[in-house]
């Protein structure tokens, strides 16, 4: 594909198929156009009121033939559309399971994007090619929407809520990305760049950071620093659960139902302890919306979900946040 800002060069692994759905549907748009204004056009100037050497006499009352036509023809034509789209559309929402998994918060007016590693950029997001890369992402304040036009993907980014989108870039470049949800007086003004590299030059990219921790590392900092490790602590003073293996185990909650323990439940336990309270516990955690932003309770997810079964740590036994104290 050319390169026209409003039909950007395909530069993901999606992209082709996806430009090759919509030509579709704009092809079979433009035919039917086409072939009901042909055929109005020759209609009105051979049936016209004027002319007299036509035979008018006797219309047939029913065409039984060309009402099975007009009525299986759009049909095998709409249901061929819903399978491939339907086929696309689970490509496009169904990351590959060796994707690398990367954070972004949207925020009036700026993205800000977490690497697996912990380095972070603010409008600017360095990928390498030849890798899936899944975005998980939230806001934190009003609705916003991650679009990346040159990789064909785009998904609303909720505040309180994690949604994500994954995309393989094929080729080295800096591409556009865009809010496309109207969320503000500088909406417009809300983009940033995606800079695609080779594994290598990306490696060394990386290396030139001097952050120092790892999410999983600040999340266990932060764990011990606001006190979850008291509660959460496997032992005599236990008082919430323990949160060893818990990311993606069935949780009881006091109210009988069974949920799982994913990121929406421990984000949700961190900022609103008391909406899903964990059976054989008393809602004693407190909310710790206002004091950790959601880079914060990133991080924190991302440490409860290192700690396996079994798994024995000195500080904080139970993961990282403050999270689900009661409510885990």
């Amino acid at each position: 594909m050319w390169d026209f800002p409003l039909f950007p060069k395909a530069a993901s692994t999606l992209a082709p198929r996806v430009d090759l759905l919509y030509l579709f549907l704009v092809g079979v748009t433009l035919f039917f156009t086409l072939l009901i204004f042909a055929v109005v056009f020759y209609m009105a100037v051979r049936y016209r009121r004027a002319r007299t050497d036509v035979d008018r006499s006797n219309p047939p009352a029913a065409n039984h033939i060309m009402e099975i036509i007009w009525i299986v023809l759009p049909l095998g034509i709409v249901l061929f559309i819903f399978a491939w789209s339907t086929d696309v559309y689970f490509d496009v929402v169904r990351a590959p399971s060796n994707a690398l998994e990367y954070h972004a918060i949207g925020k009036q007016w700026m993205w800000k994007f977490q690497h697996p590693n912990g380095r972070r950029e603010v409008n600017y997001l360095h990928v390498p090619t030849g890798r899936p890369i899944r975005m998980v992402m939230i806001s934190q304040d009003v609705l916003h929407d991650l679009f990346l036009p040159a990789f064909r993907v785009k998904q609303d980014v909720l505040p309180g809520k994690y949604t994500s989108l994954w995309f393989e870039a094929t080729e080295p470049g800096t591409y556009n990305l865009f809010c496309a949800e109207y969320c503000g007086m500088e909406h417009s003004l809300m983009g940033g760049k995606v800079i695609v590299m080779t594994p290598q030059d990306y490696e060394r990219w990386l290396a030139g950071d001097v952050a120092g921790e790892t999410p999983i590392q600040k999340g266990e900092r932060l764990f011990t620093q606001y006190g979850c490790n008291t509660c959460h602590a496997a032992g005599p003073g236990q008082r919430g659960p323990s949160l060893v293996g818990l990311y993606n185990s069935k949780v009881k909650l006091s109210s009988g139902e069974t949920v799982t323990a994913d990121d929406d439940y421990i984000h949700e336990s961190i900022y609103t302890p008391t909406m899903k309270l964990v059976a054989g516990y008393q809602a004693l955690m407190p909310s710790f919306k206002g004091q950790l932003g959601e880079e914060e309770v990133v991080n924190l997810i991302a440490y409860i979900k290192s700690l396996k079964g079994g798994e024995e740590r000195t500080a904080a036994l139970a993961p990282a946040s403050a999270t689900a104290s009661t409510t885990n």
